[in-house]
């Protein structure tokens, strides 16, 4: 039960990570599954695993990176990554959960909406960093991100059950924030 529990975590932790940074998350699952035994990866989502795909990551991250920085462009780039995100939280979670037998289509859907909800937040918080800073809060606040999904992916792998508390200070946070908000009307 606790290995059920587990997964299913990493795999929340994991799907919201790819919602800031879809190249983060899938590198380190990559990279955790080809060198330690702290991820197994089962078929077919062990391709993550081979050297080409890593390549490819490595190179897709890079790019993302360095775009992401740049006022204008990370707009653009939020608007290619609607697409990209939740397909990486899609494979992240459903990655992560078949050695649980989740259905497939449930661990898909969970994953999409996980990383989509998290991008569109994102999303739409950039162009409000963009216009209030000039532009240069962008690369402050990209830099966070990048740091938060790294942070949140090694968790999820680690030490998933901190993934549970992770979300719990998330909902408290965001149930606190709705009722000032309410309170203020």
């Amino acid at each position: 039960m606790l290995s059920v529990i587990s997964q299913i975590l990493t795999a929340f932790g994991l799907a919201s990570a790819s919602g800031l940074n879809a190249y983060i998350p899938l590198l380190i699952v990559a990279l955790a599954a080809r060198f330690t035994d702290l991820l197994k990866l089962n078929p077919p989502f062990d391709v993550l695993t081979n050297e080409w795909v890593i390549g490819a990551l490595v190179v897709l991250l890079a790019i993302e990176v360095v775009v992401d920085k740049i006022p204008a462009a990370d707009t653009l780039n939020d608007l290619i990554q609607t697409i990209i995100r939740p397909t990486a939280g899609a494979i992240l979670f459903a990655a992560s959960t078949s050695a649980i037998n989740l259905h497939p289509v449930v661990a898909v859907i969970l994953g999409l909406i996980l990383a989509f909800g998290v991008h569109a937040v994102k999303a739409t918080a950039r162009p409000v960093v963009t216009a209030s800073t000039g532009g240069l809060g962008n690369a402050f606040v990209s830099v966070g991100e990048d740091l938060a999904s790294a942070g949140v992916s090694l968790v999820a792998i680690v030490v998933p059950m901190a993934v549970g508390v992770l979300l719990a200070f998330g909902i408290v946070g965001f149930w606190l924030w709705r009722r000032h908000r309410a309170a203020g009307k």
